[in-house]
């Protein structure tokens, strides 16, 4: 069982802000040696386009009153690297994403109780419920991409992400994935706080 956030939200994700200075280089051209990653993310991602691992477990909760632990897990697991690659691309982490450590990027999501945790119908209307977070975290990713430009230029002249944007960053990650596991990952019907804590 995953532990819980403060606010007992089921969700916890954070990242591990470096220890020391970034190599300057390899924040420099991070696109570019990210090209390899991100194409087998795309690669198994493109597997799961067709609403298999999102559309099939809500069809099962609603009909089955089940999410079977595998299914869960494996869309946990594809969270989890993706959130590896998102903080190596985004320059919040320096080490290469590993596709089975977790490194120093955290994402846990409680696997839900059916009988005390989940509505079998709110799956045909959580996305619907979560229109409001999809417009806030849309001006908020605006900013992110702001503020890694400026982390970028920051990196390259000081070797150091500041430390304000980089919990910026992370802040907006966290709200993001508690939007998804409630919405997408069908993990909890508690509706995600408007905050980046």
């Amino acid at each position: 069982m995953a532990r819980q956030a403060n606010d007992g939200y089921p969700v916890v994700f954070d990242v591990e802000y470096p220890d020391g200075p970034q190599d300057r280089f390899k924040a420099a051209f991070r696109i570019i040696f990210a090209i390899p990653i991100l194409i087998l993310a795309a690669t198994m991602e493109r597997g799961t386009q067709g609403g298999f691992f999102i559309i099939a477990p809500a069809l099962m909760i609603i009909f089955r009153r089940k999410y079977p632990r595998w299914w869960f897990d494996f869309n946990l697991e594809l969270g989890r690297f993706w959130a590896r690659v998102y903080a190596y691309v985004g320059l919040l982490r320096e080490e290469y994403p590993a596709t089975d450590d977790h490194q120093a990027v955290t994402l846990e999501i409680e696997y839900p109780d059916f009988e005390r945790d989940l509505n079998r119908w709110l799956p045909l209307v959580k996305w619907i419920l979560a229109i409001p977070h999809y417009i806030v975290l849309i001006l908020l990713f605006v900013a992110v991409i702001l503020a890694l430009i400026v982390a970028w230029f920051a990196i390259l002249f000081t070797g150091h992400f500041p430390r304000g944007l980089f919990d910026f960053v992370v802040g907006v990650s966290r709200w993001s994935y508690r939007v998804e596991a409630y919405a997408f990952y069908m993990a909890t019907d508690k509706y995600p706080p408007f905050s980046l804590d």
